[in-house]
Protein backbone atom coordinates (compact mmCIF):
# COMPACT_ATOMS: atom_id res chain seq x y z
CA UNK A 1 0.00 0.00 0.00
CA UNK A 2 2.90 2.34 0.75
CA UNK A 3 4.32 1.63 -2.72
CA UNK A 4 0.99 2.52 -4.34
CA UNK A 5 0.83 5.78 -2.40
CA UNK A 6 4.41 6.67 -3.38
CA UNK A 7 3.76 5.80 -7.01
CA UNK A 8 0.61 7.93 -7.02
CA UNK A 9 2.57 10.78 -5.42
CA UNK A 10 5.22 10.55 -8.13
CA UNK A 11 2.60 10.62 -10.84
CA UNK A 12 1.04 13.72 -9.32
CA UNK A 13 4.46 15.35 -9.10
CA UNK A 14 5.36 14.43 -12.70
CA UNK A 15 2.00 15.20 -14.33
CA UNK A 16 2.20 19.04 -14.15
CA UNK A 17 5.63 19.01 -15.83
CA UNK A 18 4.30 16.83 -18.64
CA UNK A 19 1.35 19.19 -19.12
CA UNK A 20 3.60 22.26 -19.25
CA UNK A 21 5.98 20.68 -21.77
CA UNK A 22 3.09 20.08 -24.18
CA UNK A 23 2.31 23.81 -24.28
CA UNK A 24 4.41 25.97 -26.60
CA UNK A 25 6.88 28.42 -25.16
CA UNK A 26 5.71 32.00 -25.69
CA UNK A 27 7.97 35.03 -26.07
CA UNK A 28 7.02 38.64 -26.80
CA UNK A 29 9.79 40.96 -27.91
CA UNK A 30 9.36 44.70 -27.46
CA UNK A 31 10.90 47.20 -29.87
CA UNK A 32 10.23 50.84 -29.07
CA UNK A 33 13.47 52.49 -30.23
CA UNK A 34 14.24 53.66 -33.75
CA UNK A 35 17.74 52.21 -33.42
CA UNK A 36 18.66 49.76 -36.23
CA UNK A 37 21.06 47.96 -33.86
CA UNK A 38 18.18 47.20 -31.48
CA UNK A 39 15.97 46.14 -34.38
CA UNK A 40 18.62 43.66 -35.52
CA UNK A 41 18.98 42.47 -31.91
CA UNK A 42 15.23 41.74 -31.78
CA UNK A 43 15.49 39.68 -34.98
CA UNK A 44 18.60 37.90 -33.66
CA UNK A 45 16.81 36.97 -30.42
CA UNK A 46 13.75 35.75 -32.31
CA UNK A 47 15.88 33.60 -34.63
CA UNK A 48 18.02 32.20 -31.80
CA UNK A 49 15.05 31.32 -29.59
CA UNK A 50 13.17 29.76 -32.50
CA UNK A 51 16.17 27.63 -33.49
CA UNK A 52 16.85 26.61 -29.90
CA UNK A 53 13.37 25.26 -29.24
CA UNK A 54 13.08 23.70 -32.69
CA UNK A 55 16.33 21.88 -31.94
CA UNK A 56 14.80 20.63 -28.69
CA UNK A 57 11.74 19.39 -30.57
CA UNK A 58 9.56 21.95 -28.77
CA UNK A 59 7.20 24.60 -30.10
CA UNK A 60 7.69 28.31 -29.51
CA UNK A 61 5.49 31.25 -30.43
CA UNK A 62 7.20 34.62 -30.79
CA UNK A 63 5.49 37.99 -31.18
CA UNK A 64 7.42 41.17 -31.95
CA UNK A 65 5.46 44.20 -30.76
CA UNK A 66 6.59 47.55 -32.20
CA UNK A 67 5.52 50.97 -30.96
CA UNK A 68 6.90 54.48 -30.69
CA UNK A 69 10.20 54.80 -32.62
CA UNK A 70 10.42 51.02 -32.95
CA UNK A 71 7.54 51.08 -35.41
CA UNK A 72 10.03 52.12 -38.11
CA UNK A 73 11.13 48.47 -38.09
CA UNK A 74 7.78 47.45 -39.60
CA UNK A 75 7.30 50.28 -42.10
CA UNK A 76 7.72 49.42 -45.77
CA UNK A 77 9.10 52.83 -46.70
CA UNK A 78 11.83 53.10 -44.05
CA UNK A 79 12.61 49.85 -42.25
CA UNK A 80 16.37 49.37 -41.92
CA UNK A 81 15.74 45.61 -41.57
CA UNK A 82 13.06 45.27 -44.26
CA UNK A 83 14.69 42.45 -46.25
CA UNK A 84 15.50 40.36 -43.19
CA UNK A 85 12.04 40.90 -41.74
CA UNK A 86 10.46 39.80 -45.03
CA UNK A 87 12.53 36.61 -44.84
CA UNK A 88 11.24 35.98 -41.30
CA UNK A 89 7.66 36.37 -42.49
CA UNK A 90 8.27 33.81 -45.26
CA UNK A 91 10.29 31.23 -43.35
CA UNK A 92 9.26 31.47 -39.68
CA UNK A 93 5.49 31.11 -39.28
CA UNK A 94 5.95 30.95 -35.50
CA UNK A 95 7.15 34.59 -35.45
CA UNK A 96 4.59 37.37 -35.84
CA UNK A 97 5.11 41.11 -36.13
CA UNK A 98 2.58 43.50 -34.63
CA UNK A 99 2.44 47.28 -35.07
CA UNK A 100 0.89 49.73 -32.61
CA UNK A 101 -2.15 51.40 -34.13
CA UNK A 102 -1.79 54.48 -31.93
CA UNK A 103 1.74 55.05 -33.22
CA UNK A 104 0.52 54.55 -36.80
CA UNK A 105 -2.19 57.17 -36.24
CA UNK A 106 0.36 59.61 -34.79
CA UNK A 107 2.63 59.14 -37.82
CA UNK A 108 -0.33 59.53 -40.20
CA UNK A 109 -1.21 62.87 -38.58
CA UNK A 110 2.42 64.09 -38.80
CA UNK A 111 2.97 62.92 -42.37
CA UNK A 112 -0.54 63.54 -43.76
CA UNK A 113 -0.82 59.85 -44.71
CA UNK A 114 -0.57 56.54 -42.98
CA UNK A 115 2.84 54.98 -43.62
CA UNK A 116 2.65 51.56 -45.29
CA UNK A 117 3.42 48.45 -43.28
CA UNK A 118 5.53 45.61 -44.58
CA UNK A 119 3.23 42.93 -45.96
CA UNK A 120 2.34 40.36 -43.31
CA UNK A 121 2.53 42.75 -40.33
CA UNK A 122 -0.63 42.97 -38.21
CA UNK A 123 -1.91 45.89 -36.15
CA UNK A 124 -3.11 46.14 -32.57
CA UNK A 125 -4.69 49.32 -31.26
CA UNK A 126 -2.31 49.82 -28.31
CA UNK A 127 1.11 48.13 -28.43
CA UNK A 128 1.82 48.38 -24.71
CA UNK A 129 -1.63 47.01 -23.86
CA UNK A 130 -0.92 44.06 -26.18
CA UNK A 131 2.29 43.38 -24.25
CA UNK A 132 0.43 43.60 -20.96
CA UNK A 133 -2.23 41.17 -22.14
CA UNK A 134 0.41 38.70 -23.31
CA UNK A 135 2.19 38.98 -19.94
CA UNK A 136 -1.13 38.28 -18.19
CA UNK A 137 -1.35 35.10 -20.30
CA UNK A 138 2.11 34.03 -19.04
CA UNK A 139 4.10 35.07 -22.12
CA UNK A 140 7.68 36.08 -21.37
CA UNK A 141 8.30 39.73 -22.30
CA UNK A 142 11.83 40.76 -23.31
CA UNK A 143 13.20 44.07 -24.51
CA UNK A 144 16.56 43.34 -26.16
Amino acid sequence: MLRAALAAGLLVAIHPAVTRAAEPHRLALQISDDDPVKMRAVLDVAANVSRYYSGQGEDVEIAVIAFSGGLDMLLADRSPVKERLANFLKSMPNVSFIACGNTLETLAAKEDKRPPLIEGVSVTQVGVAALMELAEKNWTIVRP
